[in-house]
C-alpha cells in the first residue's frame, strides 16, 4: 500500500507526497498534460520537441544540468502521445534544488532562435537514425496511420515527418508553451523522507507566484469503429519478413484493461506464451514473437509483431499466425496459465514500487488518469481478471474487422 497525501497551490498545479524514510534519495516527477495528440495534424512532434527544450535553460538559469549536478542529482524525461514526464532524483538535503529548477522553466522558459535552431536539429536527426535509417523504424509510421483515421493517435510522438518540426517558428514554439507548461496543467509528485508540510511551504515559495495558464477546451475526435480489415505491405532493405498486427482496443481505464494486458502476455509475453510455443518453439515459422498492448489513455491498440523464419513464405507465416489466434480465442484459457501469468505481472508491480522514484511516477500517473487511489487497486485489478473475462476480450478484440496488418518484407533486389 503505497500512503500518500496531497494538495492544491491556488495557480491550480497539484502535488501528491509519499513518505519513504528507507531511503536519503528524493524523487520529483512532474506530469504536463500535453502529449503528441494535443498536437495540430499540421504540426505534429511539438510535444517532444518541448521536452528537449525544457532542458535547453530558462531564464534565470541557463543550464538546467550543471546545478543538478552539483547537487548530486540525476534527471531525465520521456514524451508519449498523452502525456509529458519530467523526472529527477536528489539526495534529500538538496531537494530545494529540484523545487528551484523546476519552477524556473515552469515560470519563464528561455526560448532564443539559437536553442530552437540546436534542438530542432537533435530531433531531426532523431527522426532520420530512429525512424527513416533504422531497420524496421518506419514500421510504426506506417502502422498507426493503418489503425487510425480520426484520432491523432495516428501519428508517433517523433511526429508525422521531419518537415513539421524543420518548420516550427519560434512563435510557434512559444505559443505552445504558454498554452500547456502551465500550474494548472501540471502535476508533481514527490517521495522520500520528507514531510508534506515542508513540502507545502517550498512547493509555495517556489511554484505559488506562477500564473495559471488558460483553461485548455481539448477537442479530441474519437476513432469511428473499424469495419473492415485493412492491409499493408512495403518492401524495405531489411533482414527479414517481419508481420505486425493491431487491433483496436480499450483505454487505459477501460474496465476491461487488465483483461486486454492479460491477452497480450498470454499471446506473446516469455518462452511459454500461445504464439512462441506453437509458432517459434514447434513450428519454426517466426524466429520472434511478441504481443503487448499500447497502454494509451483513449482506446489504444493490442499488437502482435513478428520475424518470419528465413526461407518461409510470409503468407504461410501470417496463415498459421491467424489460425493460431484463432484457436486461441476458441479454447479456455487454462486457471495455471492465467495464474502464471497474472502471478508475473503482478511480481513486476511490487518490484517497480520499490524505488522512491518509481513511486513518485505513478502517483503523478493515477492523478492523470483521475483517481491516484488506482496506484493501490492495479494489483486486485489483475487478480479479479477471470477466464471468461478473457474470452470476451479476445473475443471483441481479435476479430477480422477489427484487424490492420503491416506486412513488412525484405527487398531484395
Amino acid at each position: 500500500m503505497i500512503q500518500y497525501d496531497s494538495f492544491t497551490l491556488d495557480n491550480g498545479l497539484r502535488f501528491l507526497v509519499h513518505h519513504d524514510r528507507s531511503t536519503p534519495i528524493v524523487a520529483m516527477n512532474i506530469l504536463y498534460q500535453v502529449g503528441a495528440k494535443d498536437e495540430h495534424p499540421d504540426k505534429t512532434g511539438f510535444a517532444h520537441l518541448f521536452e528537449h527544450l525544457m532542458f535547453g535553460g530558462s531564464v534565470n538559469i541557463p543550464r538546467y544540468d550543471e546545478p543538478l549536478q552539483q547537487a548530486g542529482g540525476e534527471n531525465n524525461a520521456f514524451t508519449n502521445s498523452d502525456y509529458t514526464n519530467y523526472y529527477l532524483t536528489v539526495p534529500k538535503q538538496n531537494l530545494e534544488t529540484a523545487f528551484w529548477l523546476e519552477s524556473d522553466r515552469m515560470l519563464d522558459l528561455a526560448f532564443s532562435p539559437k536553442s530552437l535552431e540546436t534542438q530542432r536539429n537533435v530531433v531531426i536527426e532523431e527522426f532520420r537514425q530512429n525512424y527513416l535509417n533504422q531497420p524496421y523504424g518506419d514500421a510504426w509510421l506506417l502502422l498507426k496511420p493503418l489503425a487510425y483515421k480520426q484520432h491523432p493517435y495516428q501519428w508517433n510522438t517523433i511526429g508525422k515527418e521531419t518537415a513539421h518540426i524543420e518548420n516550427a517558428t519560434l512563435e510557434d514554439v512559444k505559443d505552445f508553451y504558454s498554452k500547456y507548461y502551465n500550474p494548472n496543467n501540471a502535476i508533481v509528485a514527490i517521495a522520500g523522507d520528507v514531510q508534506t508540510g515542508d513540502i507545502k511551504k517550498l512547493a509555495e515559495k517556489w511554484f505559488g507566484s506562477i500564473k495559471s495558464g488558460p483553461d485548455i477546451l481539448r477537442t479530441i475526435p474519437s476513432e469511428p469503429e473499424q469495419t473492415e480489415a485493412r492491409k499493408l505491405e512495403v518492401k524495405r532493405k531489411v533482414s527479414a519478413d517481419s508481420i505486425y498486427l493491431a487491433w483496436h482496443s480499450c483505454g487505459r481505464t477501460h474496465p476491461d484493461y487488465e483483461a486486454v494486458d492479460l491477452v497480450s502476455d498470454l499471446l506473446g509475453s516469455g518462452q511459454s506464451s500461445v504464439l512462441f510455443k506453437e509458432l517459434v518453439l514447434k513450428k519454426a515459422l517466426f524466429a520472434e514473437l511478441s504481443a503487448f498492448v499500447t497502454g494509451d489513455i483513449d482506446p489504444g491498440l493490442l499488437v502482435v509483431t513478428g520475424k518470419v523464419t528465413d526461407g518461409i513464405h510470409h503468407a504461410q507465416a501470417l496463415d498459421a499466425l491467424t489460425k493460431t489466434l484463432n484457436q486461441f480465442k476458441e479454447r479456455p484459457v487454462s486457471e495455471q496459465s492465467l495464474r502464471k501469468v497474472k502471478n508475473r505481472v503482478i511480481t513486476g508491480q511490487v518490484f517497480g514500487d520499490i524505488s522512491v522514484l518509481s513511486k513518485a511516477m505513478k502517483l503523478a500517473y493515477y492523478t492523470y488518469l483521475g483517481d491516484t487511489a488506482l496506484i493501490n487497486e492495479q494489483t486486485n485489478r489483475y487478480r479479479s481478471v477471470s477466464a471468461g473475462q478473457i474470452k470476451q476480450v479476445a473475443d471483441s478484440v481479435i476479430n477480422e474487422s477489427n484487424s490492420n496488418t503491416l506486412i513488412y518484407l525484405k527487398d531484395n533486389d
